[in-house]
């Protein structure tokens, strides 16, 4: 295969999971922000999984074009933009940990059309978690666009 078709489509699923997982992320805090009844419950599952896939994605796609396509590693790992876009995007991994955790517990639940309990309490915590992973992701944006610029570059 051409060598430039391929590093596009690497790009493209590169960009297209992150698209998805900006969406999946975007829906979760519209979900979050309704009335918590049964069917936000399994909607908040559902998406959180489309989320991880996305996550998964991203990382993939990300990690074959800095070692394998683009610009070589050498070049990134120079780049203070690139240096904050992953410690950022490792942050929201960690951070997206407790919703995904409390959304799983819910399966049993779900599965037997019961809906979990939630307290206000959690609920904002929920909240919380999911807006702080949206400024992160919306920050890890101005970095690619930073990175690809060439903008701090560390010669």
């Amino acid at each position: 295969m051409n060598e430039l078709l391929l590093k596009g489509i690497m790009a493209f699923g590169h960009h297209l999971a992150a698209f998805c997982l900006f969406a999946a992320l975007v829906y979760e805090w519209i979900l979050i922000r309704k009335t918590f009844d049964l069917s936000t419950a399994q909607a908040l599952l559902k998406t959180d999984q489309i989320y991880g896939l996305s996550a998964i994605a991203v990382l993939l796609f990300g990690l074959a074009r800095v070692f394998h396509f683009e610009k070589g590693a050498d070049y990134y790992f120079h780049s203070l933009p690139f240096l904050i876009k992953i410690t950022l995007f490792a942050l929201v991994g960690l951070i997206s940990a407790y919703p995904t955790m409390t959304f799983l517990s819910w399966r049993k639940l779900l599965k037997q059309h019961q809906l979990p309990a939630l307290s206000e309490r959690r609920l904002q915590h929920l909240r919380l978690i999911i807006q702080l992973e949206l400024l992160a992701l919306i920050a890890i944006l101005l970095c690619a666009a930073l990175m690809a610029k060439g903008v701090g570059y560390l010669a």
